[in-house]
């Protein structure tokens, strides 16, 4: 049985192997250690046993917007809807956090979260700090083909 429970410290090593080849190949942003430390209540784990079979995080914005970040799941655990129960999870954290408006996924796999009632918007609106503060790092900036999606909470 899958479990989905927040992420503690001692987590880290093994998020970081899980998602090191997407990192590699520019699918995911590369996180250091310390950035996934400092972030660790942002995050929350898909578990059978001890075994972490996948992850993403909630990354607060501001009151308006949070973003999903860094969802992954295991290859050999993909068609189980393991991903579509992280992003729930999520959904219903900026929920009880408060989240005033919109919930924001870059990613290059927009039908899923289309499935899950995310919208396609305009890279153009997304908040600036986001640009600079996380795409500025990507292997892929300037020139990204990854999709904006929103979805809406209010």
């Amino acid at each position: 049985m899958i479990e989905l429970i927040k992420a503690k410290l001692s987590d880290i090593t093994a998020m970081q192997a899980l998602v090191s080849s997407e990192v590699k190949d520019g699918i995911i942003l590369n996180r250091t250690e310390d950035e996934v430390a400092t972030n660790i209540r942002s995050y929350v784990l898909a578990k059978e046993g001890e075994k972490l079979v996948g992850y993403t995080a909630l990354h607060i914005h501001s009151k308006r917007l949070a973003e999903i970040r860094s969802l992954i799941v295991d290859e050999a655990y993909r068609g189980q809807k393991i991903g579509q129960r992280l992003v729930a999870f999520t959904l219903n954290e900026a929920r009880v956090l408060g989240v005033e408006e919109d919930v924001l996924v870059l990613t290059y796999l927009p039908l899923f979260f289309q499935k899950l009632d995310f919208k396609e918007i305009n890279k153009e609106v997304i908040p600036e700090h986001k640009i600079w503060a996380d795409c500025i790092k990507c292997i892929h900036f300037p020139i990204c083909n990854e999709v904006a999606l929103v979805y809406k909470l209010s």
